[in-house]
């Protein structure tokens, strides 16, 4: 059995990532608001998401690395943190008023980076990507 690395699924998808990742901060309007940070605002705006815990399932991303996140939006004033009334021990998590302003102006960026990134492929290309993706992904299936 002869075993191409470059022709492996995980090779692929890594690679397209980080073609996407490149194309998302070419297109920021705000310096060094990453794609996870824009991903992590996005879940906090949609009011679903107010813990580590809950934003860890939206955004796929380990708690570990979300810490960091929430760290550095905190400090850039993207998000407050505040104690859980009912539990002390729970932080809550919420998107400040910067935090609407960066995902108002990051939002066009966003969906360029989306178009720049899929736009080798023709229209059904593209959604046979997203839909085979998402099955991968095991996310939005019903």
């Amino acid at each position: 059995m002869n075993y191409v690395f470059t022709e492996q699924v995980g090779y692929l998808l890594r690679r397209a990532y980080q073609r996407h990742l490149a194309i998302f901060q070419s297109n920021a309007a705000i310096e060094n608001l990453t794609a996870v940070q824009f991903s992590t605002l996005c879940a906090l705006d949609d009011g679903v998401c107010q813990s580590q815990v809950e934003l860890v399932k939206a955004t796929g991303v380990d708690q570990a690395t979300i810490r960091g996140i929430v760290e550095r939006l905190k400090a850039r004033g993207l998000v407050t943190l505040s104690k859980d009334p009912d539990d002390r021990r729970k932080v809550i998590i919420t998107i400040s008023d910067e935090g609407r302003d960066a995902l108002r102006s990051m939002t066009p960026c966003a969906i360029r980076s989306s178009e720049d990134t899929l736009d080798p492929l023709n229209p059904a290309e593209r959604l046979a990507l997203l839909h085979t993706l998402r099955k991968i992904a095991d996310v939005g299936q019903a």
